[in-house]
């Protein structure tokens, strides 16, 4: 009978083959960029291999000075070919990802998991060094590096810096308009991102849905105004106007999950089915249309004109004081509602809603997810939200696109308001 394997030894046997594996995937990467002669980087293959193993083989041994040591041997060896580089564009990629090889290698004694999704990680970016270079220095625009540093900003020194503590008694929370501006920024470079990539295809199908996520009925009413114009695509129009209501949908759990979590299963199943509606019908429309529409005609999503001395609208990823406004009028409107409910009861919650349902569905739609989880006024507050602003948009829509645009939008705008606010009602 054969006696059983160590389990140090299998485990070193484990942990051996593990940072093997990672040094050759990141070595082979490397390998065929080490190029040759003079200018050749500093390691390849084999190089790669053992420095990650001698890691591995340092963690193993259990003595915290010899990793220390061969880490500091690693960086020196790093330092020496930088300063031998003799290539006209000196980079320390290689030297760094020598130094991060072994840190896998010694990595792989602790966690095999994340040791190798890091050499996977590490091996993917340096194998996409032309594309990042392109990306960084050709496809993206100066402004949108800048709203970008902004965005990080915000989310990663902002965010975490705001107090997460009811005020004025629980009608506001500092973190929780802090999550709302967040939110409103990354929907709105989202959009900017997706119209970059996607411009050249389905320009009417995205474009109605990216304006959609910054205000369905100034789409309506944008949409409307070319629906006036000789010679316009009405259906077309309305169909792109329709989608825009797809948005809405998305936002209302959107708002949900930021301010008041509990009220997802509610709110899920009815904005699913009357987006799912919303966008059904609006291809429909789109579709079924006869007339072409370029990408930069009225189906285009509309552009901030830029400030002289400014980049180009076009170019910006969002608009910050757009969503600072609108962060404002979902807080205002949330503190009306709150205040209207002290005042006069569940009359108050309903004539406030009301009233902000008019101006911002999800301004409306914030203030009652913020009084609290689920209750039965509150849920007659959002299915009267919802039908008010279809109200108002279909008001939009005659104003400002006239009969004939009404005609076709009117139809599937109100089909999936009344199949979510039946949902809601069950």
């Amino acid at each position: 009978m054969n006696p059983p394997l160590d389990p140090d030894l299998l485990r070193a046997a484990t942990v051996l083959s593990a940072a093997l594996g990672c040094g050759l995937l990141v070595g082979i990467e490397r390998e065929r960029r080490k190029g040759s002669g003079p200018t050749r980087a500093l390691a390849g293959l084999r190089t790669f291999t053992l420095t990650c193993v001698m890691g591995a083989a340092a963690a193993l041994s259990g003595m915290t000075g010899l990793v220390v040591v061969g880490a500091a041997f690693v960086a020196a060896l790093g330092v020496v070919a930088y300063a031998r580089d003799q290539s006209d564009d000196p980079g320390v990629t290689t030297e760094v990802a020598l130094l991060l090889t072994y840190l896998i290698g010694v990595l792989c004694t602790w966690r095999l998991l994340p040791a190798a999704a890091l050499a996977v990680g590490l091996t993917a970016l340096l194998a996409a060094r032309e594309r990042l270079h392109g990306f960084a220095t050709h496809w993206l625009r100066p402004a949108e590096v800048r709203d970008g540093i902004l965005l990080a900003a915000v989310l990663l020194l902002l965010l975490p810096l705001l107090p997460d503590r009811p005020l004025l008694e629980g009608a506001l929370n500092p973190q929780r308009i802090g999550q709302l501006l967040s939110l409103l920024l990354l929907v709105q470079s989202g959009a900017h991102l997706a119209r970059r990539l996607l411009q050249a295809r389905h320009a009417v199908v995205l474009s109605s849905m990216a304006s959609g996520l910054a205000s369905s009925t100034a789409t309506i009413a944008t949409l409307g105004l070319s629906a006036r114009e000789p010679g316009a695509a009405v259906r077309l129009l309305a169909g792109g106007g329709l989608l825009s209501c797809v948005a809405t949908q998305a936002q209302m759990v959107m708002v949900a999950a930021a301010v008041m979590p509990a009220w997802l299963p509610h709110v899920g199943l009815s904005a699913l089915v009357a987006g799912a509606l919303a966008l059904v019908m609006g291809l429909w429309l789109v579709h079924g249309a006869q007339e072409p529409v370029a990408a930069d005609g009225p189906m285009a999503t509309p552009r901030i004109e830029a400030q002289p001395g400014t980049a180009s609208g076009t170019d910006r990823m969002f608009s910050l004081r757009g969503a600072l406004a609108v962060a404002a009028l979902l807080t205002g409107v949330q503190l009306l509602v709150h205040l209207l409910q002290r005042w006069l009861g569940d009359a108050g919650l309903l004539a406030g809603v009301l009233l902000g349902s008019l101006a911002d569905l999800h301004a409306a739609l914030a203030a009652v997810f913020s009084e609290g989880p689920p209750a039965p006024v509150a849920e007659r507050a959002v299915m009267l939200a919802l039908l008010a602003h279809a109200a108002s948009k279909t008001v939009t829509a005659v104003l400002s696109g006239g009969r004939a645009y009404a005609r076709w939008l009117a139809p599937g705008l109100w089909l999936h308001t009344l199949a979510g606010v039946a949902l809601l009602a069950v």
